[in-house]
C-alpha cells in the first residue's frame, strides 16, 4: 500500500512559540495558530523563507488579504486575522489532492517522472540543496544514491525550498532517456539569485500579514502538481517563460521538476529531480526587491556573495522607504517599501533609548551557489521603525562607508608592508606575499556586531552622529589591532621593524587624508 502524506494534517512545520517552545504544527495549524507563535524554524534560513512563502501562496489563494492599500496598515494589527486561511485550506475540495505521495497528483512534484524514477533517481538527499553538492558526493563523502531515508516533513520542506532557492546547473537527469532534452538544464529559480527581503513582525501572523499585499486582479491558484491546473512547459526545447496568473501562483510555482518515492513507512528514499518551470517575471512580481549597481554602472536585484555581506548595502532597503514615504504614489502599496511608509510616522523621534512605537525587522535571505553547488546561505536582520527611515539611511550608509574605507587602508598599509619585507620579489609571489599581511578578512567578521549595535541605537532613538563616531572609533581601533597581529610575523630585525612601522604608518595616514570619512578625521583630530 502506498502510504499517504497531507501536511494539512500531518505535524510538518517547525515553529517557535510565544514562551519559546519548539513544536511543530501542521499547515493548518501554524495558520489558526500563527499569532500564537513567534517563527517559522528550520535547518536554514532558506528552508525557512519556502515555508513562509507557501504560506503566502496559501493566504492569497483563500483570500485572505488586505482590500487595499489603505486598509492594509490597520489590517496587519488584526489578530486571527489568518484564520479565514486555515479554515480555507482545511475545508478544501475531495478531488483537489494534498496527499506528497498521490500516484498521479503529487503535491509539488510532476508525475509524468514515475517511469523513470527507479533507475534514474538517486538517494534522498538530491533534493537537500546544501548536500548535493556536485550531484556526485553528499558534503561528507557519501555517494548521492546512498539510500538512508529523509523523513517525509524534511523532504516537503527540502521540495519548498528546491522550487524557489535551486541553483542554475546540470542535473543528474539524462534528457535522452526521460522527458526531453532540456530537462537536464537546470535554469536559476525565482529567488536563486537575489536577495529575499521578509518583514518580521513580533507573530509569525503579524509577519505574514507584513508580506501579504492587496490584490489588483486575480490572486491566481496554487500550483499543486505538475499535472493539476495549468498546462505545464515541455522539456523538448527551452520555453519562453510563462505569464503569472497572481500572487497564489508566484508564491508556489513550480521551480524544479520533482519526484518523490516513498518508503512503506512514509519517508523518501528515491529522489528524481531536474528542470521546472520558467516565469515571465515583471516588476510587480519583485515588491521586495531593493536594487544595487554592478560594476559596470547597471542596477540589478540585490544579489547573495560570499565576499560581500548583506550588511554593507542595508542602506539600500531604508532609502527604499524613504523614498517610498516622499513620493506622489505611496499609496498604491505596490512594494513592501511603499506598504511600510503607510505606517504613521508620528513617533519620528522616541527618546533615546526608548523603543519606538512599531518595530520591525527587515529579513534578507539569499544564496550563494557556484553552478549546482551550494556555496552558503547569507542572512541578516536590519531594524526598521516607521518615520525613522532617513535616520536609519544615513547610519547605515555612512557606517557602510567608514567600514569600507578602513577596509581600503588595511590593504594599502599590508601592500606597504610588502614592499619593504620584499624588495626584490618574483612576481608570481605576490599575492600570496601581500596577503600575508592583509588584515581585511578580520576586519569583515568583526565589523558585523558594532554595525548592529549602530542600527540598534539609532532605532532607539539615539543621537546618529554620535552612534557613528563610536563605531568608527571601535572598528578603526580593532582594524589596527587585526594589522598589527597579522604584522607579527614579520621577522625580529630591522628590516622586519621597518615593514611593521611603514604599515601601520600607512594606515594610520590613510584615516587622517581629507578624503576620508568625516568621522574618522574627527577621531583623528580628538587623539591628536
Amino acid at each position: 500500500m502506498r502510504p499517504r502524506w497531507d501536511p494539512r494534517e500531518k505535524a510538518c512545520i517547525p515553529v517557535l512559540t510565544l514562551d519559546d517552545r519548539l513544536v511543530e504544527l501542521s499547515l493548518v495549524d501554524v495558520l489558526h495558530e500563527a499569532d500564537a507563535l513567534r517563527s517559522v524554524e528550520g535547518a536554514t534560513p532558506g528552508e525557512k523563507i519556502a515555508v513562509i512563502e507557501f504560506l503566502l501562496a496559501i493566504c492569497y489563494a483563500s483570500g485572505t488579504y488586505p482590500a487595499s492599500a489603505a486598509d492594509w496598515p490597520a489590517w496587519v494589527d488584526q489578530e486571527h486575522a489568518l484564520r479565514p486561511a486555515a479554515r480555507w485550506l482545511g475545508e478544501r475540495p475531495q478531488d483537489e489532492v494534498w496527499d506528497l505521495f498521490h500516484p498521479t497528483q503529487p503535491l509539488g512534484q510532476n508525475a509524468l517522472l514515475a517511469p523513470f524514477l527507479d533507475e534514474h533517481g538517486a538517494g534522498p538527499a538530491q533534493l537537500v540543496i546544501e548536500q548535493v553538492g556536485d550531484y556526485n558526493q553528499f558534503f561528507d563523502h557519501h555517494h548521492l544514491d546512498h539510500p538512508r531515508p529523509l523523513p517525509a516533513a524534511l523532504a516537503f520542506r527540502a521540495m519548498l525550498a528546491q522550487h524557489i532557492y535551486g541553483p542554475a546547473g546540470r542535473a543528474r537527469i539524462s534528457g535522452k532517456a526521460t522527458l526531453g532534452a532540456t530537462i537536464t538544464n537546470l535554469a536559476a529559480t525565482r529567488l536563486g539569485t537575489r536577495i529575499r527581503v521578509i518583514a518580521l513582525g513580533v507573530t509569525l501572523g503579524e509577519t505574514l500579514r507584513l508580506n501579504l499585499a492587496p490584490v489588483s486582479g486575480p490572486s491566481g491558484e496554487l500550483n499543486l502538481s505538475w499535472t493539476t491546473g495549468k498546462e505545464r512547459r515541455g522539456f523538448t526545447r527551452k520555453p519562453d517563460g510563462r505569464p503569472v496568473s497572481g500572487p497564489a501562483d508566484l508564491h508556489s510555482y513550480l521551480g524544479r521538476s520533482v519526484l518523490l518515492r516513498p518508503t512503506p513507512e512514509g519517508d523518501v528514499d528515491r529522489v528524481l529531480l531536474g528542470a521546472g518551470e520558467l516565469l515571465a517575471l515583471r516588476d510587480e512580481h519583485l515588491q521586495d526587491a531593493v536594487y544595487a549597481r554592478r560594476a559596470d554602472g547597471s542596477a540589478k536585484p540585490l544579489w547573495a556573495s560570499a565576499t560581500r555581506a548583506v550588511w554593507r548595502e542595508a542602506h539600500a532597503l531604508y532609502a527604499a522607504v524613504d523614498k517610498a514615504r516622499s513620493s506622489k504614489s505611496v499609496n498604491d502599496g505596490a512594494t513592501l517599501y511603499r506598504r511600510l511608509a503607510l505606517f504613521p510616522a508620528e513617533d519620528v523621534a522616541p527618546e533615546p533609548g526608548q523603543q519606538p512605537a512599531r518595530r520591525i525587522e527587515l529579513w534578507t535571505v539569499g544564496l550563494v551557489a557556484k553552478q549546482t553547488t551550494a556555496i552558503t546561505w547569507v542572512d541578516g536582520t536590519f531594524p526598521f521603525a516607521p518615520g525613522l527611515e532617513a535616520r536609519l539611511y544615513h547610519a547605515s550608509f555612512r557606517g557602510s562607508e567608514v567600514a569600507e574605507f578602513v577596509a581600503a587602508a588595511l590593504y594599502k598599509a599590508a601592500y606597504k608592508a610588502w614592499t619593504v619585507a620584499y624588495p626584490n620579489p618574483k612576481p608570481a609571489d605576490k599575492n600570496g606575499q601581500v596577503a600575508r599581511f592583509d588584515a581585511r578578512s578580520r576586519h569583515w567578521a568583526a565589523t558585523r556586531e558594532p554595525f548592529d549595535l549602530l542600527m540598534d541605537d539609532t532605532t532607539l532613538g539615539e543621537p546618529v552622529q554620535e552612534c557613528l563616531l563610536d563605531f568608527a572609533a571601535d572598528v578603526s581601533t580593532a582594524a589596527r589591532r587585526f594589522l598589527t597581529e597579522s604584522l607579527d610575523s614579520l621577522p625580529r630585525n630591522s628590516q622586519g621593524a621597518k615593514a611593521r612601522s611603514a604599515a601601520l604608518r600607512r594606515f594610520d595616514d590613510e584615516l587622517a587624508l581629507p578624503k576620508a570619512p568625516a568621522e574618522l578625521r574627527e577621531l583623528r583630530e580628538e587623539r591628536a
